[in-house]
Order: structure tokens, then sequence, then C-alpha cells
């Protein structure tokens, strides 16, 4: 079995939720900071947009947008010498957009369950807006961020229709596991498609048994503050 897929899968992952996980942070306490409700609702709509949209259609813009012979394609390639269409710079663009919206509808969750009572505190005792982010909604919120930071990254560890159409299937350079498990099946290789699905399978039970810890430390943490209450 070739297990470059494997490594490229992860080092994507691993990238992405790093954009990902404080693209989706900041993008939640930006809208939920929001004072109209109609720019906070046209906001959301954008930022959940891609959580919703088959993942072909998202590769399609990101292509469109993308290209080698598109605006942006060409200042990257211009400017910076960096091609972005079917190179591995493109599994990346494709994991962050298709996971941002897990991070940030968890993030905003996380966030609006913050007691108000103590950002309004916060706010009579002098702290700055970035003071109150840093030390009462993110203190409040860690587990259910996280949870969402681990929610990001399997989606992103399992992208395929976005990636499939922006960064092409290319083997040792953007062939991740889920399109190595689809060449495989392809090619009626079925050995090398189990062990690529049981790699996924595991890093998805993982995934799934720490998210279920970190909504265990929130219940936890919300049956202690109502025992102190009472």
């Amino acid at each position: 079995m070739d297990w470059s897929p494997v490594f490229i899968s992860m080092r994507t992952a691993s990238l992405s939720i790093f954009i990902t996980f404080f693209l989706g942070i900041l993008s939640a306490w930006a809208v939920i900071s929001m004072k109209s409700e109609i720019c906070k609702l046209f906001w959301d709509v954008l930022l959940t947009l891609p959580l919703v949209l088959p993942p072909t259609v998202a590769g399609f813009f990101l292509l469109y947008i993308f290209g080698v012979k598109r605006p942006a394609g060409q200042f990257f390639i211009e400017y910076f010498s960096v091609k972005i269409a079917f190179s591995w710079s493109a599994t990346v663009l494709a994991a962050v957009v298709m996971s941002f919206p897990l991070m940030y509808r968890s993030a905003r969750g996380a966030f609006e369950q913050v007691d108000q009572n103590l950002v309004a505190a916060a706010r009579t005792l002098g702290m700055s807006e970035w003071n109150i982010f840093w030390k009462v909604l993110i203190a409040n919120a860690v587990p259910g961020v996280v949870s969402g930071g681990i929610l990001a990254f399997a989606r992103g560890l399992g992208e395929f229709g976005a990636t499939a159409m922006i960064a092409g299937n290319i083997a040792g350079k953007t062939r991740t596991l889920p399109m190595a498990v689809y060449s495989e099946v392809a090619a009626g290789n079925m050995d090398a498609a189990y062990g690529y699905v049981a790699i996924i399978i595991v890093i998805a039970f993982i995934s799934v048994v720490l998210m279920n810890l970190a909504a265990l430390r929130t219940g936890n943490g919300a049956d202690r503050r109502s025992r102190s209450e009472r």
C-alpha cells in the first residue's frame, strides 16, 4: 500500500485546521458582535454556505477563482510564483473552505452559550472588547471550541469533492486518503482500498471520542455551576 496519501492527508488536515481554527473563532466573534441583525444574518448565511453546498459546487467556484487563467490564480503565479490549482496548496484550500463552516458554527454556538451577565460585568469593569474576548468568551467556551476544531479537522481530512475539482488526483502530490480510496476501487485494487478505509475509520472514531469527551466536560462544568448556584 502506498503511504503517500496518508502523509498528504495528515499534512493537509493539520495545516487546514490551523487556519480554520483561528479564522472560525474570529469570524464567529465578529458576527455575534455585529449590532445590525441584517448584517449578522447576511454574514452568517455567507459563512455557512459551504456547509450546505455540494462539495463539487464549492470546488467549481474555487477552480473558477483560483484557476491558472483566472485573476486570483494569475496573481499568485505572477507575484508569489505559486500555482494554486492542481497543487498541494489546493488540497489545503479545499479543506479550509469545506471545514470552515463547522468551526464557525461550533465557535458561534459556544460563544452564544456564555452567560451574558459575565460579558456585561466585564464591560462595567472597563475591560476592552479584546480582553473580554480572550478572558471571558474564550475561557468559558473552550470545550465547544475544541469540539468544533476536532470536527473541522476530521472534515478536512475526509474532504473529497472540492479537492477533486481544484486539486485533482495526482499520485504523490494531491492524492489524499479519500481520493486514494476512490482510485484503488476504480483500479480494482480492493486490498489497498481496505487499508485506506481502515485508516480513515480509525481517525474518525478517535475524533468522535474526543468530541464526546469535550461535550462531557461541558456537561460536568454546567452541573458544577448549577450546584454552586443552588
